[in-house]
């Protein structure tokens, strides 16, 4: 078990943890939860020992390992991508290292029965035990495993790690720290530089880790698919279920309703009480029995519900002037990036109130053609109109790492605002709840949620009838992203995002463009729709199917399915693929049910049915896919 006990964090007259306490038992896969600013990192940061909390302890089994993904760190940049990933193991490669030393040494003797000679003989069979024990091919094709998992190429294992952005350095970190298999695996927004795949494959291999882990995370769907207990920082206190996230939101809901009323109760019985005292202490007969309720309301145990966090952003674009008809057009645009070809005669067209989203594949094109689009890219071939009167704002993937760090907050906002809209700054700020003398912090000191906020609120300042968002909800924690959303819901101009998160685009678009090889093609319809047109359970399913191989493979069998007796068979088929479809769903529903309980994973013969499961998941895909081709054919 692991202990944290009565952990308290202050920053000046700020309480950020009062008395955090829980207990962690093996093999939990907790998420650590709460809005930005709740105190998530300082308390990972507490429990891997690389901050000293205020007030309180931490009680770990001696001989563990803890292992932390921070949001920096440092790699060495000579090395290639598999030598910097190997040394996680510098003992094991130390020793491989002296025995081929000792094999070199050997070979130089011409004398065989020297002293010398036997003890390098002797120390060669110590090292080779060792190595034994280590198993070195094994962790070799581990790191292979691993790298492969988080998105690289076996191409670029010799790339220097000097080469890459700090994104793929990241999952560097993230793969040593993976080899290692710690007993207590901590990870700070793992997802953050991860593409779909990678998220995917990360998901699948928490849900087999061996050791203990806890999160930090705001996507919705990795949370309700690692954890099984989610603990939730909430003005300074906690709040603790063995749940997973989304059965937490209802029963935190319950236990709010459950608290408050409890919280009212009282209130009434302490104001008759303290009513009564004083009436008591009034008259002179009656004081000592006044002072004795007086005792006795001191020492009641207080129901405490925590202040709710009224600060919270409220965002409203303004009014938006009217465009022409046709908002932008592309006609046979195309954009290479040397031997990468990755959009290839593209036509669209985007027209005006449409609410677009741009889906598919990490790689695809989706942020090549948006950047073409608002022409911060040219493209190769092809032509981009925009139409009459639009005015266009484009906020970009890393727009907050564009900002000018050696700038305060209130001089970023004059710099991106118009003269004549210079005295909305603050009201602006206000909204995305920067106030008072917070609006002279340098954006240097900010957190990646504070940036974030502050490139949404320049964006703002500009009245624009087109807007393109590629990826906005990164940094922003999940109320934020529910208040973007609201806000975007209410825009009245055009807009066009980028995004993997389903639960965010659900609602917010009526078109979808799915970039894929080199090609875009439209959907019109929200994600749901979309969706179910793509035969796909998710929005992760169609990210992860492979460029380049159609979604339905033809067959001599099924190519002349066109009438008659063969297109009765067809749909009989179909008929029978979708029961046996609604059964497997089914009995991954009931698993899925008792995967949730807490004491599942304390089973020994947990993994067997873990397996089971999987299997499950297997047949249900393959399912799928044999019934999107006959669908497909038929249509």
């Amino acid at each position: 078990m692991f202990y944290v006990r009565d952990i308290v964090v202050k920053f000046g007259d700020r309480t950020l943890l009062d008395g955090v306490s829980f207990m962690i038992s093996p093999k939990e896969r907790i998420g650590l939860i709460g809005r930005n600013g709740a105190g998530k990192s300082t308390l990972l940061k507490i429990m891997a020992g690389k901050q000293r909390p205020d007030e309180g302890k931490l009680e770990f089994p001696s001989k563990t390992t803890v292992g932390y993904l921070k949001q920096e760190f440092e790699l060495d940049e000579n090395k290639t991508v598999i030598e910097e990933t190997l040394t996680c193991f510098s003992e094991a490669l130390a020793l491989q290292k002296r025995y081929e030393d000792i094999q070199t040494e050997m070979m130089a003797f011409e004398e065989f029965e020297s002293k010398t000679y036997h003890d390098l003989v002797e120390e060669m069979s110590e090292v080779s035990n060792l190595l034994d024990h280590y198993n070195l091919a094994s962790l070799q094709v581990n790191t292979i495993k691993i790298l492969k998992g988080l998105g690289f190429q076996e191409s670029e294992f010799e790339r220097k790690v000097s080469e890459l952005s700090g994104g793929w350095k990241m999952r560097i970190e993230l793969a040593k720290l993976l080899l290692r298999s710690p007993d207590l695996l901590m990870l700070d927004e793992p997802t953050n530089h991860l593409d779909i795949e990678s998220i995917i494959w990360l998901e699948n291999y928490l849900q087999g880790y061996s050791g203990t882990v806890i999160l930090i995370s705001h996507d919705i769907q990795f949370l309700d698919n690692v954890c099984n207990r989610i603990i939730e920082i909430e003005v300074g206190n906690i709040i603790d279920m063995k749940l997973s996230y989304k059965k937490y939101l209802i029963e935190k809901e319950r236990y709010r309703t459950v608290q408050q009323s409890a919280f009212e109760n009282q209130q009434k019985e302490i104001a008759q009480k303290e009513k009564t005292i004083s009436r008591f202490m009034a008259k002179a007969t009656k004081t000592k029995m006044a002072q004795s309720m007086q005792k006795q309301l001191e020492k009641m145990d207080r129901i405490e519900v925590p202040a709710e966090i009224n600060r919270s952003m409220r965002i409203r674009f303004s009014e938006v002037p009217r465009s022409g008809r046709d908002v932008i057009v592309a006609n046979s645009v195309s954009k290479s990036f040397g031997q990468k070809h990755v959009l290839k005669d593209v036509h669209l067209t985007i027209e005006r109130g449409d609410r677009v989203a741009f889906v598919g594949q990490n790689g695809q094109g989706k942020t090549t053609l948006a950047k073409i689009l608002c022409d911060v890219l040219p493209a190769d071939k092809g032509q981009v109109t925009k139409g009459s009167n639009v005015h266009l704002s484009y906020y970009a993937q890393n727009q907050s790492e564009l900002l000018d760090v050696k700038r305060t907050i209130l001089e970023t906002m004059e710099d991106k605002t118009p003269e004549e809209a210079r005295t909305k700054i603050r009201s602006v700020l206000g909204s995305f709840l920067f106030s008072g003398d917070e609006v002279e912090k340098k954006v240097s000191v900010l957190s990646g949620g504070e940036r974030a906020r502050l490139a949404m609120a320049s964006l703002m300042m500009k009245p624009c009838n087109f807007l393109i968002l590629d990826e906005p909800t990164n940094h922003l924690d999940i109320h934020s992203k529910e208040i973007l959303k609201s806000a975007l819901l209410e825009y009245e101009g055009t807009l066009l995002v980028i995004s993997h998160d389903r639960d965010f685009l659900a609602g917010l678009t009526n078109k979808m463009y799915e970039c894929k090889d080199g090609k875009v093609n439209e959907y019109l319809g929200d994600i749901e729709y979309f969706l179910q047109k793509k035969s796909f359970a998710n929005m992760r399913e169609i990210e992860t199917s492979q460029p380049g191989q159609p979604n339905v493979p033809s067959s001599p069998e099924t190519k002349n399915i066109v009438e008659g007796e063969e297109y009765r068979k067809a749909k009989k088929q179909i008929q029978q693929i979708e029961r046996t479809i609604e059964k497997l769903e089914n009995e991954i529903k009931v698993w899925e049910e008792k995967m949730a309980q807490p004491e599942f994973y304390s089973d020994p013969n947990h993994q067997n049915d873990m397996d089971k499961y999987h299997s499950l998941q297997e047949n249900l895909a393959a399912k799928m896919e044999e019934w999107d081709q006959l669908v497909s054919i038929l249509e």
